[in-house]
């Protein structure tokens, strides 16, 4: 998932580089919303390997 949310702040970076506004926008929100499900997943893994050691 942190590979899609890096592809999609790659293409945003392009885009705005290249003066697609609408586009990069758009990737540069998909990308922030793909980290932060990221994120909440590995606290989620992290705190059930935590759990199950114990």
């Amino acid at each position: 998932m942190l590979h899609w949310a890096l592809i999609f702040f790659v293409v945003a970076i392009i885009a705005a580089v290249f003066g697609f506004g609408g586009i990069a926008s758009a990737s540069a929100g998909i990308a922030q919303i793909l980290f932060f499900i990221f994120l909440a997943l590995f606290a989620i893994a992290l705190i059930a390997r935590a759990m199950r050691s114990r």
